[in-house]
């Protein structure tokens, strides 16, 4: 069995108390895992905290878990405020509920850009306001943006955190979304 590296990875420590990797932006539908100095117990999801009941990867071991699909869509406007209003193509539909963790990425105005941010609604009625597209709120705090979104390129996808407790000792975690080819 082969495996593909996707995106980049991440590593953190990991001790008797739970740790948490930073945002990891959703890209593949499997993540492979190292413990590395001690035994770990890990649990993925929007911010995830680790007991002792959750998946075991002994020390020096692999485990290879499946992740959910991964999930983004074009952005063709945002609304700031308080709070910011994502407006996808007429159409299109939303991949992301209330409750998940989203990413957002606008080409050429970086200042838009934002990580891990929790959906806080979805609204998919027809002719909201004067709307016909999907529209999404995001608990992401944009009042502070005056310049008009106008980018080459916007795209809000999924992210994830990946959280650990060392069951023994202290280590670290290695965490890299990867696609596999091959037979076991």
């Amino acid at each position: 069995m082969a495996h593909q590296p996707v995106g980049n990875g991440t590593s953190f420590a990991i001790s008797g108390s739970n740790a948490q990797s930073s945002a990891v932006s959703h890209q593949s539908d499997t993540l492979r895992l190292v413990a590395v100095g001690a035994p770990a117990h890990v649990a993925i999801g929007t911010n995830p905290t680790a007991t002792s009941t959750d998946y075991y990867i002994p020390s020096g071991g692999e485990a290879t878990i499946s992740l959910s699909r991964a999930s983004s869509q074009r952005v063709v406007g945002i609304t700031t405020g308080s709070t910011t209003t994502i407006d996808f193509p007429e159409g299109t539909g939303s991949p992301f509920e209330v409750g998940d963790a989203v990413s957002l990425t606008v080409t050429g105005q970086a200042y838009y850009d934002f990580s891990h941010k929790i959906v806080a609604s979805v609204d998919t009625s027809s002719d909201f306001n004067g709307y016909f597209n999907t529209r999404i709120t995001v608990n992401n705090d944009s009042s502070g943006i005056a310049t008009a979104f106008n980018p080459s390129y916007a795209e809000l996808r999924g992210s994830f955190k990946v959280g650990a407790i060392a069951a023994t000792g202290s280590g670290t975690l290695y965490a890299q979304q990867v696609q596999i080819t091959g037979v076991a």
